[in-house]
């Protein structure tokens, strides 16, 4: 996976789902025409003030938001101490997604997974971590695991919610309308990439076909990857002409598979 795609769509969506906390105002004084009013609608009663920040707990998040990246070891361990000792902090949630990202940059999937549950057992809509976890599923898949099919219906599952969720998602008041958009499309784009590999994984070339020509419009930078399994794709429908289409743009993004693409574009033609 690209990791400055990932840490753009990971930092935009980071965070929407979290719960708003509402502070409570204390009301002035009723004048007598208020009481009275109040006798015919009675007033709503005001939530609870919050409690108020613990110093310790927002210095503990901001040293784990704010360790770089590259890091990894500092920022799992500034994230895995968080949670540890704040296990019912509002920050929860997005320090679990961090965290999954940082695993996912390591390749430590059993911290990944796990981490992700934590993240989902919080908010089952975090869009970042579903659409994550639906991707990296097929492309580590292991046709040998004995849970591999149950894998491949879980990353099915997580995509297609992710899908249906970002489709009511509101827009943040600190994004423009661009922005918005853009960051919705990167999603969307990797959520049917994912769907995509998962229906490839399967063998279901014309299932995957469609979604992977759903991943590479919506992608402003689609992954050559995308292209590639929609060439096989195409080949194996016997869509020559598209296998063809898919393969050209594979080889026109530098890379690892600009070779292998233009081999295979040659090869569909000269079958043809």
């Amino acid at each position: 996976m690209d990791r400055s795609r990932r840490n753009r769509i990971q930092t935009a969506l980071t965070g929407l789902a979290l719960p708003a906390f509402v502070f409570g105002i204390a009301a002035a004084p009723a004048t007598a025409s208020a009481q009275a009013q109040s006798k015919q609608n009675p007033p709503v009663a005001a939530a609870p003030a919050q409690p108020k920040a613990d110093p310790a707990e927002e210095a503990a998040y901001k040293a784990f938001y704010d360790a770089p990246e590259q890091d990894l070891d500092k920022k799992i361990s500034l994230g895995e101490d968080f949670v540890q000792k704040y296990p019912s902090s509002k920050y929860d949630e997005t320090v679990y997604a961090m965290l999954v990202q940082a695993y996912l940059n390591k390749q430590d999937w059993a911290k990944f997974y796990n981490s992700a549950d934590n993240a989902l057992a919080i908010d089952p809509d975090n869009v970042g971590v579903l659409t994550t976890v639906g991707w990296v599923i097929p492309h580590t898949y292991n046709p040998s695991d004995p849970d591999a099919a149950a894998k491949l219906d879980k990353a099915e599952k997580y995509e297609k919610h992710s899908i249906e969720v970002l489709g009511t998602l509101p827009k943040p008041v600190n994004m423009t309308d661009e922005q918005f958009a853009a960051s919705k499309g990167e999603e969307l784009s990797q959520a049917h990439s994912g769907l995509g590999l998962v229906y490839f994984r399967r063998q279901q070339f014309d299932e995957s076909s469609k979604e992977l020509q759903q991943a590479t419009q919506a992608a402003a930078h689609p992954d050559p990857t995308d292209f590639f399994i929609l060439g096989v794709d195409d080949e194996n429908l016997k869509h020559n002409d598209d296998a063809v289409a898919a393969f050209d743009k594979c080889a026109a993004i530098p890379g690892g598979l600009q070779d292998r693409c233009k081999q295979e574009s040659d090869k569909v033609k000269k079958a043809k």
